[in-house]
């Protein structure tokens, strides 16, 4: 089991199928502000829908694949998280993130990417973490961004967003960039 404290308020879990309503809710109810950015909310139509992506998620962290959490801001799920892929062999991780309408511009998402960066760097040896982002969303691109993370370019047409392509705008942090920041 994955459990994470990043501050008083804010910690990170695995998600089980306990979780599948309160996850399938804030989908439903923060579907008009996620569907801008993400491209899956016509595939959650459902609590069961909700369900099987915590399944998949959990397969993919036993298997050692990904890490997907729930973000939980006092007590209550807030979002979702975590590495959706990694690539061991050149020791890459690839964040991801979302948070429910009600929960933005609250500083939880920020904290949140820098205690998985420390993770990934600290707990599981990666040698660089990856954050990509529709180059249109600006808030979340402004996180890494406001962690140090180098912007390393722009891919074009790199994502079928319900009716159109977007761009990807792609950061990256490396563990020796990480280490000379936390002293700073």
């Amino acid at each position: 089991m994955f459990f994470y404290e990043v501050d008083k308020d804010i910690s990170l879990r695995l998600l089980s199928g306990l979780d599948a309503d309160e996850l399938f809710i804030l989908t439903d109810e923060s579907r008009n502000h996620l569907r801008e950015w993400l491209p899956w909310l016509d595939d959650t139509q459902t609590v069961n829908d909700s369900r099987k992506f915590i399944e998949h998620s959990m397969t993919l962290f036993n298997n050692r694949q990904g890490l997907t959490v729930g973000i939980f801001y006092k007590g209550e799920l807030a979002g979702v998280g975590g590495f959706n892929e990694y690539d061991w062999k050149n020791r890459i991780g690839y964040i991801g993130y979302w948070l429910g309408d009600r929960y933005v511009g609250k500083g939880i998402m920020t904290k949140v990417v820098y205690a998985l960066t420390g993770y990934g760097f600290r707990d599981l040896k990666l040698n660089r973490i990856d954050i990509r982002a529709a180059t249109g969303n600006l808030k979340s691109r402004a996180i890494p961004e406001r962690l140090g993370y180098t912007f390393e370019g722009q891919l074009r047409e790199a994502e079928w967003l319900y009716d159109r392509y977007v761009d990807h705008a792609i950061y990256g942090m490396l563990t020796r960039e990480w280490n000379v920041l936390r002293k700073t």
